[in-house]
């Protein structure tokens, strides 16, 4: 997505370890303009699939796709990183790793959110070793439920992850994918992303 990328580029920031700080615009700030934009592209390229359910992770991940979940009219389920009171104990759970964070976190979804008769279509802001995602497509699979696809909206073209998930079967549609960032701050998309 060309809008996407120009806004990487021009507010983007390279920081040591191969990690993107969009935190002005998509995942501390938020340009709700631009995200309205993604999600009418995701739609675009999910109008056809059914989906009854959006899934995505806290925290990020929630501004991503709420206007997803807005146009297809369909319920938004967010995993929590940690059970809090408010969260009984009939959940499904699984071990995510965060790169950023350098920790594991127990991610949680209160069963009653999330059935065996649902398709769902999994959005989050970045795709970089799969991690998260993977932690996403497990707790779907628990559940009995199907992954109609994913969303990502910055892929990391340069590390596995978008690979690694795409082998195992799944749609992924990244919306921006970098294939390499230099020392200097510079960013090269894959071309056609």
């Amino acid at each position: 997505m060309e809008l996407l990328e120009q806004r990487i580029k021009e507010d983007g920031e390279v920081l040591p370890g191969n990690i993107l700080k969009v935190n002005n615009f998509l995942n501390h700030q938020v340009d709700t303009n631009l995200l309205d934009k993604m999600g009418e592209e995701f739609v675009r390229l999910y109008g056809n699939v059914e989906v009854t359910k959006i899934l995505t992770i806290e925290a990020s991940g929630i501004a991503i796709a709420y206007p997803v979940a807005r146009q297809l009219n369909v319920p938004l389920v967010f995993a929590k990183k940690h059970q809090s009171l408010n969260v009984n104990d009939d959940v499904y759970v699984t071990k995510v790793w965060s790169f950023t964070h350098k920790a594991f976190y127990n991610v949680v979804v209160a069963k009653k959110f999330l059935s065996k008769d649902d398709k769902v279509l999994i959005v989050d802001d970045f795709l970089a070793n799969g991690n998260a995602l993977n932690g996403l497509i497990d707790l779907v699979e628990q559940a009995g439920a199907k992954v109609q696809g994913v969303c990502i909206a910055i892929e990391k073209g340069f590390q596995d992850g978008g690979k690694l998930i795409r082998e195992k079967g799944y749609r992924v549609e990244s919306l921006a994918i970098v294939d390499k960032m230099t020392d200097d701050g510079q960013i090269y998309f894959r071309k056609n992303s």
